[in-house]
């Protein structure tokens, strides 16, 4: 088998005093996600694709919400610590494709710095990050606008 793949979600509630980081790009807001580190949800469901198609657990395994170490911590470089662990494996990131869920802001204006901002802290060119949004159309907690969810799928190659 020469290619794996895996798959990630996160979401996490909206709170007021929060700021609103998606693929590790600040999005002008109201109100941003609350979490134990900076609730990052569309780096966080990227960390559970990668570790999932390498075969190493989740991420809450990685870095337990109970570990004060991880308050606030920045989700791209809990990400960059799990590179090492996927490149231990003899893998490498091909391609991301991900979904972000949430009401607003819109992510259309934001959506190219944040490829950007994952493709350098993959390695990969932003051509192979692909990030998409929807909304919830008025339904659950995303469409009450309480919170964002996130969806990413990895491919990981076979180094060479």
């Amino acid at each position: 088998m020469s290619t794996l793949s895996g798959i990630g979600y996160d979401s996490h509630r909206l709170a007021p005093g929060r700021r609103l980081i998606l693929g590790g790009v600040e999005i002008p807001s109201d109100v941003g996600l609350d979490g134990h580190s900076d609730a990052d949800v569309l780096t966080h469901a990227i960390i559970d694709a990668l570790l999932g198609a390498a075969g190493l657990g989740d991420i809450g395994q990685h870095f337990p919400d109970s570990d004060e170490r991880y308050r606030d911590a920045d989700s791209l470089e809990l990400l960059a610590s799990v590179l090492p662990l996927v490149f231990a494996q003899g893998l490498e990131p091909v391609n991301v494709d991900s979904t972000v869920v949430m009401e607003r802001p819109k992510l259309a204006p934001h959506r190219e710095a944040i490829r950007e901002s994952l493709a350098a802290a993959l390695g990969v060119a932003p051509a192979r990050v692909n990030v998409k949004a929807s909304t919830g159309e008025g339904i659950g907690f995303v469409g009450r606008g309480e919170g964002v969810a996130a969806l990413a799928v990895v491919s990981l190659r076979v180094a060479d």
